[in-house]
């Protein structure tokens, strides 16, 4: 009897056991962003991936591939599709378990995460030029990642995928002339907040890299009232208000966990990236921030270039992808400082000036696969949400279908490729310089110089050829140049295709 009985409860127990373990009766289901109308990267492995009951088999089908699987104890599975040509044919994907899941009208083609602060998130429909494409848009589809954030990392998001254009500006109008360039249909994967660091997408184990978020990342842990304070917001019933989204998204980390981490690893050609405003507060360092200024504590200029160098490689981790395309747009043309010196001469190649960003921006070319767009020749001088976001579409649609289809033809503007110093003239040489002139027929402008007292003069230049030869009656022996480095420079020079030369400079003065 005594065994009878031992033997009943240990039968109850694990009867309860199972019920009540979190797997126990899991619905089978896709990962979040898997739905309906969906784009799946061509050309590449195709990571797809859900939630079933503990050990259940799976089977998934597309475009005439069955690939089969047993979920983990904890009810994850994950196969992986032989890589595909494009199509624009819709067809299903079937997922098999102890039930059916079938996503409808999935095609295949160029799938790219559209990411960044409020220059990404700006409206398509407060730009004219933008708004008058959607008529002649097709095959674009794009999935709106919902704004929130989370203290821990997450496993979905809110969002769907729709037979339409993405709602940014920037996105819309790169999706338009890249569908055009490659005729295989676009997928948008747009996840973007206003006001929002490079720290806020920073997975928190980038602390074992970068001192700076280890220091931001150990106070945010130990303030409590901030981590209370988001947790009442998230709760609201009724939606939070617009100062509770100031906070959220002016956090470190919460927004990776919440609003990319999900997506990974999704396949994709890459990231486009549209962030860097909220890290020129100050040319280098982190301040000490009290209640006034706690959103200033985030990477300064100078150190930016580096610190995205290393975000991009953690995120080709997070892919399993080293060859995860990174598109970063170069900030526009803008005439205020830092908190420093907010008020400067926009021309000025010594100001504390956002050129300071673009060159650290810059500095992610040397990591393969990596691109800039050039925006020199844009912005506006007082508003920091300028609206010449077509032109900055195009340009990111060049790159991309350079790294989609491997050509040698030119997409970039006139790249410094070296300085030969010739008696009292600089003699600049260019990369991409094909065409090389001025869109006014001028002298070519924003040119300055400097021997080695470092007092910076106009530079008067002539164009010859592919060449651009400075000199300056005040210098008689010219050393250095500094080309559009400046927070709105008034530039001129382009190549064949009228792309903007990058700015540069050849010194190593502090300023």
């Amino acid at each position: 009897m005594r065994n009878t009985s031992y033997r009943n409860q240990l039968f109850v127990l694990l009867i309860l056991t199972l019920f009540c373990s979190p797997t126990f009766g899991q619905k089978l289901a896709l990962s979040s962003v898997f739905t309906d109308h969906m784009v799946l990267q061509r050309d590449k492995v195709l990571p797809v991936w859900g939630k079933s009951g503990p050990d259940e088999q799976i089977i998934v089908t597309f475009a005439g591939q069955k690939k089969t699987t047993r979920s983990t104890s904890d009810g994850n599975w994950m196969v992986k599709l032989e890589p595909l040509s494009g199509s624009k044919v819709g067809r299903d994907l079937v997922v098999l378990g102890n039930s059916k899941v079938v996503i409808s009208d999935v095609v295949v083609g160029e799938v790219w995460i559209c990411s960044g602060q409020s220059n990404m998130q700006f409206a398509a429909s407060a730009v004219t030029e933008i708004r008058g494409l959607t008529p002649f848009s097709e095959n674009v589809r794009s999935f709106e990642v919902k704004r929130t954030v989370s203290l821990t990392e997450k496993d979905a998001v809110s969002g769907q995928w729709e037979i339409a254009n993405p709602s940014s500006a920037v996105a819309f109008s790169f999706a338009y002339f890249l569908q055009n360039s490659l005729d295989v249909p676009v997928g948008i994967i747009h996840s973007s907040w206003g006001s929002s660091s490079i720290e806020a997408w920073m997975p928190k184990d980038m602390t074992e890299k970068l001192p700076h978020f280890k220091t931001i990342m150990a106070e945010f842990d130990a303030d409590t009232a901030t981590q209370n304070r988001i947790h009442r917001i998230l709760k609201t019933p009724n939606g939070w208000t617009g100062q509770d989204d100031i906070f959220l998204r002016r956090q470190p980390n919460v927004l990776y966990n919440a609003m990319m981490k999900p997506l990974a690893p999704f396949a994709c050609q890459g990231i486009v990236w549209y962030q860097g405003e909220r890290n020129t507060r100050y040319l280098s360092g982190m301040p000490q921030v009290n209640q006034e200024n706690w959103y200033e504590r985030v990477a300064g200029m100078k150190e930016y270039g580096d610190v995205l160098s290393q975000w991009i490689v953690r995120y080709r981790q997070e892919w399993h992808d080293d060859e995860m395309n990174l598109l970063v747009v170069m900030l526009p043309g803008y005439g205020k400082g830092t908190m420093k010196k907010p008020d400067i001469d926009p021309e000025s190649p010594t100001e504390e000036s956002w050129a300071w960003m673009r060159e650290s921006q810059l500095k992610v070319l040397d990591v393969p696969h990596t691109a800039v767009a050039n925006t020199i020749d844009l912005g506006d001088l007082t508003n920091i949400h300028p609206k010449d976001k077509l032109p900055i579409g195009q340009r990111l649609a060049l790159l991309a279908a350079k790294s989609a289809i491997g050509s040698d033809r030119l997409t970039t503007g006139p790249i410094l490729k070296n300085i030969e110093i010739r008696g009292g003239e600089l003699i600049v040489k260019f990369e991409n310089a094909t065409g090389l002139k001025t869109l006014d027929h001028k002298a070519p402008t924003a040119f300055w110089i400097a021997d080695n007292s470092g007092q910076w003069k106009p530079a008067v230049a002539k164009l010859i050829g592919e060449n651009v030869i400075l000199s300056s009656p005040e210098i008689a022996k010219p050393l250095y140049v500094r080309y559009a480095f400046s927070g709105k420079p008034k530039v001129n020079l382009v190549n064949s295709l009228e792309l903007p030369a990058y700015p540069f400079r050849t010194d190593d003065f502090e300023q």
